[in-house]
């Protein structure tokens, strides 16, 4: 009996030696380990962090994208603005500098040419409306005087 002891101590001693408890698998709360600590337990699968992160930076990159044409569409249309706010200066300008017979009238409309000498002449006379051939050699611009004396151009030559 005593050989037969001695034998289960050892065999003990064998299990200790080959299978060492690791203090870090080791725990006060089961609850708290990444995996499931016993047969009945819930299946903990751990999560794909890099699929995690994946996703989440391919919805940043879209949501930044998305963002970013909405800035570039508002800065088109600002140029826009500003291209015919600029175009609105040249003419108004060659509107002050042309020659006038008459006093315009705002809210009225009216037609800017150039005459044979390169000087500009406004009329109340569109193009369309000369009995016969325009007196002028050029047609430049149909702008409309607002009321605060800026012009806004209707139609303006190629």
């Amino acid at each position: 009996m005593g050989e037969n002891n001695k034998q289960g101590e050892k065999i003990q001693a064998d299990y200790t030696k080959r299978q060492p408890i690791d203090e870090e698998n080791i725990t006060e709360n089961p609850h708290n380990l990444p995996y499931a600590h016993n047969i009945s337990s819930a299946i903990i699968f751990p999560d794909d962090k890099e699929r995690i992160k994946s996703n989440a930076m391919a919805s940043m990159v879209e949501q930044t994208n998305l963002q970013m044409k909405q800035i570039y569409d508002q800065m088109e249309l600002l140029v826009n603005q500003a291209n015919v706010l600029k175009e609105r200066v040249e003419v108004s300008e060659q509107i002050y500098k042309a020659e006038m017979g008459f006093k315009p009238i705002s809210g009225h409309t009216y037609h800017l040419y150039e005459d044979t000498n390169g000087k500009y002449v406004l009329s109340m006379i569109a193009p369309n409306e000369w009995p016969r051939k325009c007196k002028y050699s050029k047609f430049v611009a149909t702008a409309r005087l607002m009321g605060d004396h800026t012009w806004d151009v209707k139609e303006k030559a190629e």
